[in-house]
């Protein structure tokens, strides 16, 4: 299959996937009490579910999906761990739509959780979303090997806490002024380095996450990381540029935040012609990092080619 037919077939996957991520979460955030729980507080889980459910691309669970099917892997088990992905994506959006954070009043065109419940609501959701992910990703179901398990967690672990997202966004925090002292004005390696923190890590790992489930060895592992790598700061770049060009109608939220919260992007450090080129460049960075997994890996290289011309 050429790339201009992995590109026609990219969105009937993606929606395929999302439904099955959604089926899955739905599931997972059942108001039945689960094996061994006392009690599921009806509230909280109804704002995890406001979180969680309804919306999306879910880009990072089709990632794991079809980097696992590279390797022959179960789907059920891939959906299992893509779905512990995307809720701790999902918590992070709660955190992040936080009045002492981001402020934001809608997500995905729809109120936010903390307008949609309240503050103290909308942080102990975030908080259940991020644990569940991880006793999803713990769960026997998600794969037999004890050690595998071990390795999926590590790798969540590591890109969405203290170095990784959780990290940038201490960092975005710090570039805006909050803290003292005043901070000096990013220089584009710096807005790199949050962006590969904030946003590219959890990319990153959504990849390896899929190579791990699939049993690659470490010479596929390395190049899916390289993938990753370049897709999570292609995907960056691009939404930097539509917080320039695109309409709130278009991404469900508000645009133009960056600039007005004086936040460092490489749209304001390279101007926004030099910032496209870099994310075409990323963007074929990332498929040359694929070169040695032949035709299997169209999928991947058409999410890569997605993630840079997305428009929402």
């Amino acid at each position: 299959m050429s790339s201009a037919h992995h590109d026609e077939a990219l969105p009937t996957r993606l929606a395929r996937n999302a439904d099955a991520i959604e089926a899955l979460l739905d599931r997972l955030l059942s108001f039945e009490d689960g094996p061994g729980e006392i009690a599921r507080p009806e509230r909280l889980l109804a704002a995890m579910r406001h979180g969680a459910l309804g919306g999306g691309k879910r880009l990072r669970p089709f990632l794991v999906v079809e980097t696992a099917r590279l390797f022959g892997a179960s789907e059920a088990q891939a959906l299992r761990a893509g779905a512990a992905v995307e809720l701790l994506h999902c918590y992070s959006l709660v955190h992040d739509d936080l009045p002492s954070m981001d402020d934001d009043d809608t997500r995905r065109g729809r109120p936010t959780v903390h307008k949609a419940f309240d503050e103290a609501t909308a942080i102990l959701a975030g908080d259940a979303l991020l644990t569940l992910a991880f006793e999803v990703m713990a769960d026997p179901e998600t794969h037999r090997s004890g050690e595998v398990r071990a390795a999926l967690a590590l790798c969540l672990a590591r890109a969405s806490g203290l170095a990784g997202m959780v990290g940038g966004q201490m960092l975005d925090l710090a570039a805006e002024g909050r803290f003292e002292p005043a901070p000096r004005a990013l220089g584009e390696p710096d807005i790199r380095r949050l962006q590969a923190m904030k946003t590219g890590a959890l990319l990153r790992a959504s990849v390896e996450i899929g190579g791990l489930i699939g049993g690659a060895d470490a010479a596929a592992l390395d190049a899916l990381r390289r993938y990753g790598r370049a897709v999570g700061a292609a995907f960056q770049v691009a939404d930097d540029i539509l917080d320039v060009e695109a309409t709130p109608e278009e991404l469900g939220k508000a645009t133009a935040k960056d600039a007005d919260k004086g936040k460092g992007t490489l749209v304001s450090a390279l101007g926004l012609e030099a910032a496209k080129r870099e994310r075409d460049r990323l963007r074929d960075e990332a498929i040359t990092a694929l070169a040695g997994f032949g035709e299997e890996a169209g999928m991947l290289r058409a999410a890569a080619r997605f993630a840079a011309a997305r428009r929402s």
